[in-house]
């Protein structure tokens, strides 16, 4: 059996996307209180496989975890795309009517901002974790108190829903990178499927630098579906770059990342796997 490490507690989102991914095989989630945590386990552990959220369509990219995927010797191999979709969940019993006090992560709260507002009575109490918010609840038999996180969270803390999709905007959606050492990453590979690609690179601080690498992209016919820049700490000016391209054609791909190398400076594919499908709102 896999173990794969997940940012937050069983039940989290990272678990859900983890087991949505691998459904041909048994996994073992290793819980991480951060992401930092995560990759370090990963470093001490080469076995160990990695579930990373990457990107949401409505807060965006997460900027520390390129820097963290960046600097591991972590390779992508998958991604997994899910619906963020909240629940309101409480002690057996309990109506919706006497809650008093709503706990989950800052972000979770914010996503559902419109419901809460129609129920000002609720005091809003900021937690580090959506499903660690309902493990509370239910370990702590907190009555009047509810949680905001997802249905696999409430229904395994044994909280019983008062309200599904509670979020403000149904078009919220996370990537999650899946991650194996480079010493694992060949036993995930089917090129037959794959037809993405993650890279980075740093380039020369020269007029159209960037435009040259894209330009040399578009005449190979790789679509740029992501570019992603961060500053480079202690280099004033210089970025370092983030890209997720697609392609039909291996072979025009391959031409692709010869052409565009010489153009660039620590040049690295990050991972080549297999495009998720958008999930259905």
């Amino acid at each position: 059996m896999d173990q794969i490490a997940i940012q937050g507690i069983a039940g989290c989102y990272h678990e859900t996307a983890a087991r949505r991914y691998f459904t041909d095989r048994p996994i073992d989630v290793i819980p991480c209180s951060s992401f930092d945590l995560l990759f370090e386990r990963m470093s001490e552990d080469p076995t160990l496989l990695g579930i990373a959220a990457i990107e949401n369509t409505i807060a965006g990219s997460l900027l520390p975890n390129h820097e963290l995927l960046q600097r591991s010797r972590a390779r992508i191999v998958g991604e997994q795309k899910i619906r963020i979709s909240h629940v309101i969940a409480a002690l057996p019993g309990q109506r919706l009517d006497e809650i008093r006090e709503v706990h989950s992560h800052p972000i979770a709260l914010m996503q559902c901002g419109e419901f809460l507002k129609g129920h000002p009575a609720m005091k809003i109490v900021e937690r580090d974790d959506t499903a660690g918010s309902a493990r509370e609840i239910a370990e702590e038999r907190l009555p009047g108190t509810a949680a905001i996180c997802g249905a696999d969270a409430a229904e395994m803390y044994g909280l019983e829903i008062l309200r599904r999709g509670i979020e403000t905007n149904k078009h919220n959606f996370t990537r999650f990178l899946i991650l194996a050492d480079e010493s694992r990453a060949a036993e995930f590979s089917d090129p037959r499927h794959t037809n993405k690609a993650s890279l980075v690179f740093t380039l020369r601080h020269t007029q159209g630098s960037l435009s040259k690498v894209l330009t040399v992209l578009s005449f190979y016919d790789i679509n740029l579906t992501k570019i992603q820049s961060l500053p480079i700490i202690g280099r004033e000016w210089e970025y370092r770059f983030y890209v997720d391209v697609t392609f039909d054609d291996p072979l025009r791909y391959r031409q692709s990342i010869d052409a565009a190398r010489p153009l660039t400076s620590d040049f690295r594919i990050l991972g080549e796997y297999a495009e998720c499908p958008n999930p259905q709102v």
